[in-house]
């Protein structure tokens, strides 16, 4: 096991090397208005002290882009490994410091909604699969197929219609209300979550679909299988072969979904972010994409391909964790 996670870990590091290099050289082939709109705001900031001209070398020195690709590379390599991927253009803070200020609002929004999906999503698919063809089957497929076919926006602004123009109880965007200051810490903390709930709600809806139909699949197929008739031969109650032999079967190709959820937990839903003025990491991250700031662009995508490798990774230790086959293999 040891030597199965070195060696996939070397790997990982591998993949991450040419990614990111990738996401260099397209940051680098940018063209150079970013770099000199940015040297303008700066040359013109209160206490500026250099030209556009000597900020637009600096800044293209700062980030190795007077070196050329290949050295460039390595040169914003090496204050990466680091720690350190410089200040952002946009947001005038370093980038790990915007970082942490925002993180947290995504990976709270992203929790939640990850709970709830499971919650709903896998019974509703373990039920559909055990009355097939059934009232109840066909009612999950319909519910499924809609949230897979609802772009984000449109269920973003259904929910919005609904809750905060017809019925007045959720405010359209953002996470403070307008008595915000006004009230206790407990308040506080209630006004937050009430502006969470149409998210959350948004990237449930969007992600339940895709869950039910493989909870749903993969069900079926276990109960097919040769070992759940003999259960079944045997007398055991239908709620046993269910929950004891059919699920933790089924279990195993769900494990694949839940590490590939490792990137959404932390790197942000950048769409339904933006659209509630939700200031986490995908909101800042887009802001930042499209106002040219490079440092916080290559710190997001550098920090989005390490989520999609420990997602992998954290797959394939939960493969040997849900079955024993693996670890004998």
């Amino acid at each position: 096991m040891i030597r199965f996670l070195t060696k996939r870990i070397l790997m990982s590091i591998m993949i991450l090397f040419f990614v990111m290099f990738i996401v260099y050289v397209i940051m680098y082939s940018l063209p150079s208005s970013y770099v000199e709109t940015t040297a303008r705001q700066l040359a013109k900031a209160p206490g500026a002290q250099k030209s556009a001209a000597e900020w637009i070398e600096d800044l293209n020195a700062r980030y190795g882009m007077d070196k050329g690709i290949f050295l460039g590379y390595f040169t914003w390599l090496k204050n990466a490994v680091q720690g350190n991927f410089g200040d952002s253009w946009f947001w005038t803070v370093s980038c790990t410091q915007k970082f942490n200020d925002v993180i947290w609002y995504s990976f709270a929004l992203a929790f939640v909604a990850f709970v709830l999906e499971i919650i709903i999503a896998v019974p509703l698919g373990v039920i559909a699969a055990k009355k097939q063809y059934s009232g109840i089957d066909y009612s999950v497929t319909v519910i499924a197929l809609i949230g897979m076919s609802l772009p984000t926006f449109f269920v973003a602004t259904l929910l919005k219609m609904i809750f905060s123009v017809q019925l007045g109880w959720l405010d359209i965007s953002g996470i403070q209300g307008r008595y915000y200051l006004q009230l206790s810490d407990w308040g506080k903390f209630v006004d937050l979550l009430k502006h969470f709930i149409m998210p959350a709600l948004t990237l449930v809806i969007i992600s339940i679909g895709p869950l039910m139909r493989y909870t749903r699949t993969n069900t079926l197929e276990v109960l097919n299988a040769d070992y759940i008739r003999t259960a079944r031969a045997k007398g055991l109650p239908e709620k046993r072969v269910i929950s004891h032999h059919a699920f933790r079967n089924t279990l195993i190709p769900l494990v694949t979904i839940l590490g590939a959820s490792l990137p959404g937990l932390f790197g942000g839903a950048l769409i339904t972010e933006t659209l509630f003025a939700i200031p986490g990491i995908g909101f800042t991250s887009f802001h930042a994409m499209i106002n040219g700031d490079i440092p916080f662009t290559m710190f997001y995508l550098a920090f989005s391909s390490v989520l999609v490798l420990a997602g992998n990774l954290m797959a394939d230790i939960l493969y040997a964790v849900v079955d024993p086959r693996v670890r004998v293999n």
